[in-house]
């Protein structure tokens, strides 16, 4: 098994600000038919903007949206959530699971960047949903970014190209 590929952050096209409206719905754990309802856009007009987001970001065409949020609060595409209430006490596993799914696309770099069996994932990370209320993945990786508990100027990226 190769281990995953760590590339420089290439420079990011700043967002107009259109994209930086969806990105912000993205950013607060908003599904593309929640942002359309929102934007009063068309779902296939947000798929399009998340798209132009994504590559804006130099995220690859399989980048899923934790990833992508976590990239628009480090490159500081859009405005750093606001904790609304205390960080949970996670563990050092927990806290390595979060990072694997705010760097990661795939779930196979997830598990192996979490030291995780593939087999016991779903549970880890159903078990961090809940300790966490956050409402998805996404949602996840924004409520961490309030709580400071992700990188907000990564120097290097890892994974998300797989």
């Amino acid at each position: 098994m190769t281990p995953p590929v760590t590339t420089a952050h290439a420079p990011i096209t700043p967002l107009t600000p259109t994209l930086q409206r969806v990105a912000q719905h993205l950013a607060n754990g908003f599904t593309v038919e929640e942002i359309a309802t929102q934007t009063v856009l068309s779902p296939v007009t947000v798929r399009q903007y998340l798209r132009d987001i994504r590559e804006s970001l130099h995220c690859p065409p399989r980048c899923k949206p934790p990833v992508i949020v976590h990239r628009l609060f480090a490159d500081q595409q859009v405005a750093p959530p606001t904790a609304d209430r205390p960080a949970p006490t996670l563990s050092p596993g927990q806290l390595l699971l979060l990072r694997a799914v705010a760097e990661h696309s795939d779930a196979r770099a997830i598990a192996v960047a979490a030291k995780l069996a593939p087999a016991d994932q779903r549970a880890a990370l159903d078990q961090l949903l809940a300790d966490t209320g956050a409402r998805n993945l996404t949602h996840l990786v924004a409520l961490a970014h309030g709580w400071k508990l992700l990188p907000t100027n990564p120097t290097l990226w890892s994974g998300a190209s797989q």
